[in-house]
């Protein structure tokens, strides 16, 4: 939607015979008996019926009507509403920027930026506010960085719009930063302060962050809100301590709701700890709270994680007699636990059986299945419906390459290759974080940029020497690209999470746990690496993937092997 506000600058009565129009909606099937106050967003189109019978609608006529579409179900609306309006105020700019945010209009959000700044209005603190969030909403944060650097007074709304920006998109680091200088400049936070910090703390897996957030938390007595205590409960949870967010679940004073609950049974879950979701999903089923889509969901991916397949198909059954409507996370769910089983037939019928289309996830799930058991029919049946859905995901191309591979289908290898370089497939660069002395680091693979990237590099040389007298072998086959053996061993000796747990070794005393994030899925052969490592430095090591905890120790993983 595109639109000029230019015009508004030096505006001019409508007509007097022809009051301007607002946007036309569909009304209910019965009109009310009478006029009273009316609930958004279910009467929005009476409110517009009433607003087209004013002759001359004031500025708080249009606002009144533009507050209701901007909060109502199609923001948009309120978009096209707003060219219309012939003298617009700061309500007016506000309403708008929080329609603008609801519906990720950068564009609309940036042109009435540009209208402010001509009005002279861009100090104002509440409009100031609003562009803040509605610029971080829609992803523009260099944006509402430099407005909220503009704004001369900043009011603690100013301060949340950006910290929780920040955290919601790529700079959790600035968020928590911002959060702190917050804190010094002396200004007064609130739930909604703590909210994003927290936010970025389970984002970083910043432990020790989060836990001065949870200190500030406790002191101001925040929590006494449900809210704040079910974050803090996720926080320690991504942060890969789950006893300690049930300590936070156990003793809340403020009663625990739905969302309560289903956190912290997803956090089991994350960290493979099946039998205790389990119990906590009985528990919750002797209390008055009322189960509903999420609570499934956690239980099926506790189920999924620590291999519990009898345990997950008999839920999965039970939702129906529950009356809790299947969705397609559901039904990935169940076919991921079936497709790690083995049990590759069922999980192809139930795909089939499914009364929604099922998403690229699915065949995703049932294509790596496929590759763990060796099933090449039914690996090249799931990679055309992933190619059908338009899915361009180096990981299908890699999963299908490594069915083929195991066979010894060298041509076939090729052409899945050659397919890669034709549709210019890139592979999503991995990154690992780790945080050291409350300092978050961050590695790529291959990375060099690290003031101490030679140190890191000495210790993985040493690592690699050590392993191998464990029997160690890379899995070179997983390296798809067109070089000797020994490169192919260096590019995965070099994988992010290598160097991260590398980093980590150099930098914190013996015996002191090693945590690490990661934004994709360990790889095969860091998984082994890290069982070794825990083994031969008597080393904890706490992996965060993009799908759930691993914790090696003594050689070991709390995932059995099973992810």
């Amino acid at each position: 939607m595109h639109y000029s506000l230019t015009h508004q600058t030096s505006p001019s009565p409508p007509p007097h015979h022809r009051p301007i129009q607002p946007p036309h909606l569909p009304l209910p099937h019965q009109a009310p008996r009478a006029l009273r106050p009316l609930s958004l967003p279910a009467h929005l189109p009476y409110a517009a019926l009433i607003h087209r019978q004013i002759p001359h609608p004031s500025t708080n006529d249009f606002n009144a009507l533009l507050r209701g579409l901007a909060r109502g179900p199609h923001p948009t609306h309120a978009l096209s509403f707003l060219p219309t309006i012939p003298h617009p105020d700061a309500l007016t700019f506000s309403f708008s920027l929080i329609a603008s945010a609801r519906a990720l209009a950068l564009s609309e959000t940036s042109q009435i930026h540009s209208h402010l700044l001509r009005r002279g209005c861009h100090a104002d603190i509440l409009l100031g506010t609003t562009l803040i969030d509605a610029y971080a909403k829609c992803g523009d944060l260099d944006s509402a960085q430099r407005v909220f650097d503009e704004i001369p007074l900043r009011d603690v709304a100013a301060w949340n719009a950006l910290i929780a920006g920040l955290a919601q998109g790529s700079k959790s680091s600035e968020a928590l930063a911002l959060f702190y200088r917050m804190r010094a400049e002396g200004e007064k936070i609130n739930e909604i302060s703590v909210l994003g910090a927290l936010a970025a703390c389970s984002q970083l897996g910043a432990l020790r962050a989060g836990e001065r957030v949870h200190a500030c938390v406790r002191k101001m007595d925040l929590d006494i809100n449900v809210q704040v205590c079910n974050v803090v409960i996720d926080m320690y949870a991504k942060c890969g301590f789950a006893d300690k967010g049930f300590r936070v679940f156990s003793t809340m004073t403020c009663g625990k709701s739905v969302v309560t609950w289903n956190t912290m049974i997803m956090a089991f879950a994350m960290h493979g700890d099946g039998c205790r979701a389990l119990e906590l999903f009985e528990e919750m089923g002797r209390t008055q709270v009322e189960m509903d889509s999420v609570t499934y969901l956690a239980v099926l991916c506790a189920c999924n994680h620590a291999g519990l397949v009898e345990e997950g198909v008999r839920l999965f059954d039970e939702m129906v007699g529950r009356g809790v409507n299947r969705n397609v996370k559901h039904y990935g769910s169940v076919v991921d636990l079936l497709g790690r089983a083995g049990r590759l037939d069922e999980a192809y019928l139930i795909i089939n059986s499914m009364p929604i289309v099922p998403d690229v996830v699915l065949w995703q799930s049932l294509l790596g299945a496929c590759k763990t058991y060796g099933n090449v029919e039914m690996a090249e049946m799931a990679s055309r419906k992933l190619v059908e859905m338009g899915s361009n995901s180096c990981g299908d191309f890699v999963l299908l390459s490594n069915v083929y591979a195991a066979r010894e289908r060298w041509e076939d290898v090729g052409r899945v290759r050659e397919a890669m370089k034709s549709r210019d497939v890139r592979k999503v660069p991995g990154f690992s974080y780790i945080e050291v002395e409350g300092v978050i680091h961050k590695f790529v693979n291959g990375d060099q940029s690290h003031p101490d990237w030679r140190e890191i590099y000495a210790k993985l040389d040493e690592i690699r020497f050590r392993i191998k007298a464990f029997g160690y072998v890379a899995e070179t086959g997983l390296v798809l690209h067109d070089i000797g053996e020994e490169d192919k061993e260096n590019a995965l000796c070099h994988h992010s999470e290598k160097l991260a747990v590398a980093f980590g070794l150099i930098s914190t005393s013996e015996g002191t746990p090693i945590r690490v994030n990661k934004n994709l899925r360990i790889c095969g052969d860091c998984h082994v690496v890290i069982k070794l490592i825990s083994k031969i430095y008597d080393r904890e090591i706490i992996v965060r993937d993009r799908a759930r905890f691993h914790r090696f120790k003594d050689g070991s993983c709390s995932c059995r092997d099973y992810w």
